[in-house]
């Protein structure tokens, strides 16, 4: 693998070991609690992070769909944890395989966006997937830190 795609899943590994450290000693009920109106729980941010993730690294830089219901991510409670963190580690195992595929020449590929039909490239899809999940890694830690200090924890 090149030195970019490796570079890129270190960083990768990375933000879901600080996401697997954020759910560390956690009970199950922190998994499915919201902490206001128009938030999300801990277990509906993994499920979509990692839905968005294999959308973008799979279905649109490698071109491999999955058939992602991006709906229903939203609707998940009750989910335990090891099953948050098997889709963490399967994401990362896809996204290596997928890599492995890519040449850094295939960055400036061109790849349509079948949700709105816009054109991004490899590259473009790679980073935003990287972005995307860890902005919703730091909406995790707060909503960690939100139920640690709320009347709920207890």
């Amino acid at each position: 693998m090149q030195p970019f795609f490796e570079d890129y899943l270190k960083t990768m590994q990375i933000r879901h070991d600080e996401i697997l450290e954020a759910l560390d000693g956690l009970p199950s009920k922190a998994l499915d609690w919201i902490s206001g109106p128009e938030m999300n729980s801990i277990s509906v941010m993994i499920f979509h992070l990692t839905g968005a993730e294999r959308y973008w690294i799979g279905d649109i830089a490698a071109q491999e769909p999955s058939n992602r219901d991006r709906e229903a991510e939203f609707e998940v409670h009750d989910v335990e944890m090891d099953v948050l963190k098997r889709r963490l580690n399967d994401n990362l195992a896809y996204a290596r395989k997928a890599l492995e595929k890519f040449s850094v020449q295939d960055l400036e590929a061109a790849r349509v966006v079948p949700r709105d039909g816009s054109e991004v490239t490899v590259a473009w899809a790679l980073l935003h997937a990287l972005e995307h999940m860890t902005l919703h890694l730091g909406h995790i830690q707060i909503t960690r830190q939100l139920w640690e200090q709320s009347k709920w924890k207890v």
